[in-house]
Parts: C-alpha cells; structure tokens; sequence
C-alpha cells in the first residue's frame, strides 16, 4: 500500500497579516496625519498606499470641481428669511479678473481682484452709512469646502450676533467665483463696509480636502498686505466647530471695532477665561 500525506490548504494571507506594525499607529486615533502605516517587506501596505491614492484623488476634485453659485444663493436666501439680521437681498455672484479655473491656478494676482463689470455691479449697493460687516464667499481652492460649510457656519455666526450685546448691520453676501482671499478687499471698499469677512475654501490638504478658512479685515481696501488680516482655519466637521469658529469671529470683529485695526495689532484672546476689555493690546510682532 502506497502511503499517501494529507495535504494541508493553502491559506491565503491577509493584508493584516503581512504587514508589520510600527509603534506610532496607536497615535493616529488622535491625527488624521498618515503616521505609523507599517510596512509589508520594504514597501507601503496596499491599503495605505490606496488610501493616498483616494485621498490625493479627493484633494485633486475639491480644486478643480465648479462650485453650483446658483443652489448657494438659494441657500442664503433661504436663510436670510429665517434671520432678519442678514441683508434680505439676493446675493450677489461677481467675478474675479481670473476668467477660469487654469488662469485662475497659474495667476494668483488676478485671483485677488474683482473685474470691471463686478465692480459696476457693486455701485448700486454702496451704503451711505457703513455697514458694519460685508460677508464674501469666495471659492477659492476647494469648492467642497464652501458647498459643506458656508451656510452653515453663517447660520451659526448669525446666532451668535443675536446673542451679542452689540448690534451689527450686515451688507448684501457677495459670492465670488474663482475668488481668493484679498478680493474681499474690493468688496468692503466698494460696499463702504468698516470691515470684511472673507470665507473661503482652503488648499486641501491629504486629509482635509474640505477645510474652509475665514479671513477678517477692518477698514480693507486694495493694495492692502495679509498683515492686516486675521485668521481662522480648519472650519469643518472634522476640524474646528462653526461654533467655535463663530465666536472667534465675533470676537476678533468686536475687538477690531473697538481698536479701529485688524491683523498682527490685534491677539487673539478668545479662549482666556477672563478678558478684560480695556485692556491694552500687544502683539509680539510689533514689541521692540
């Protein structure tokens, strides 16, 4: 009799089982940040190197995909009837001297600057009394960003002014296509606005393709350097509240109204448990 063996099958190895762990993975429950991804041999493990891929993809659709200003300006209106305190006109969508994406992405310069016509449009709207705050939306670099978080954080900055002891008139919101952040400079100008807030989508990052970033400027006007703005960054589910982002706002746009300034001349002292209002100042930029 011929003896024969039994053979055992052959178990397919699963990705979890070739990989070798690195001990920095148990501090990616506290960052988005790609650390600790292990090794499989000498190279990257096929679900990490396909989660860059995604990502990467993600960050790539949120530059180059058009944001929809029509279903945004129906946003707003719709939230302009629910809060009286935000200006009931339509908003307007100007343009800036960039006409399209690419021009937009190989030209900052004209990225910053309203064109001719968004300027005639402006006119009609000037204020004889200033308003108090001119809100831009801008797509900027992400459109994901502005479609998820611009009206929301709106709604929440807007209650926040409701709760304030200080009253605020808001101009007409002006959306801007292929917009960047300096572009408000013309609006606030344009509007006769004592400051402006500039929402805008950010450069999206491997793991935040959908951050928005607020810029506040008192008195702005062309010409003027990022010096004089504040600002706020990483507003999105996954990053900074809207209701933290609100308050920040409402607090630096009170104290750039009290201090006729905005920028480096101005500390943000939002988080410190007791703020004495009439306190002096002082930013370690200007100190001698």
């Amino acid at each position: 009799m011929v003896k024969t063996e039994r053979l055992t099958p052959i178990r397919k190895k699963t990705d979890d089982a070739v990989v070798t762990d690195n001990p920095w993975r148990r501090l990616r429950e506290f960052t988005d940040a790609r650390i600790g991804l292990g090794r499989a041999g000498v190279s990257t493990p096929t679900r990490e190197s396909l989660e860059f891929q995604l990502a990467h993809a993600q960050a790539r659709d949120a530059v180059h995909t058009e944001l929809d200003f029509a279903g945004l300006q129906q946003d707003l209106v719709a939230l302009a009837e629910k809060y009286p305190v935000l200006n009931t006109e339509t908003p307007l969508v100007l343009h800036s001297l960039a006409t399209d994406r690419m021009t937009y992405l190989q030209r900052p310069d004209w990225g910053r600057q309203l064109d001719e016509a968004s300027l005639a449009a402006l006119k009609p709207h000037k204020a004889i009394e200033p308003y108090d705050l001119a809100i831009v939306i801008a797509d900027g670099l992400s459109a994901t960003a502005i479609k998820e978080n611009a009206v929301v954080f709106i709604e929440t900055l807007v209650q926040a002014m409701q709760g304030s002891e200080n009253a605020y008139s808001l101009a007409p919101i002006v959306l801007v296509e292929q917009g960047r952040v300096a572009v408000g400079d013309d609006v606030c100008e344009a509007l006769n606005a004592k400051a402006v807030l500039v929402l805008i989508g950010e450069r999206p990052g491997l793991s935040s393709p959908d951050s928005l970033g607020l810029y506040l400027t008192w008195a702005a006007k062309r010409g003027l350097t990022d010096d004089k703005r504040n600002c706020i960054s990483n507003v999105r589910k996954a990053g900074l509240s809207y209701f933290a982002a609100a308050q920040k706002s409402l607090y630096l746009l009170t104290e750039a109204r009290r201090l006729q300034c905005s920028g480096v001349a101005i500390k943000d002292r939002s988080t410190d448990k007791i703020i004495d209002s009439n306190a002096v100042q002082t930013s370690f930029l200007l100190d001698k």
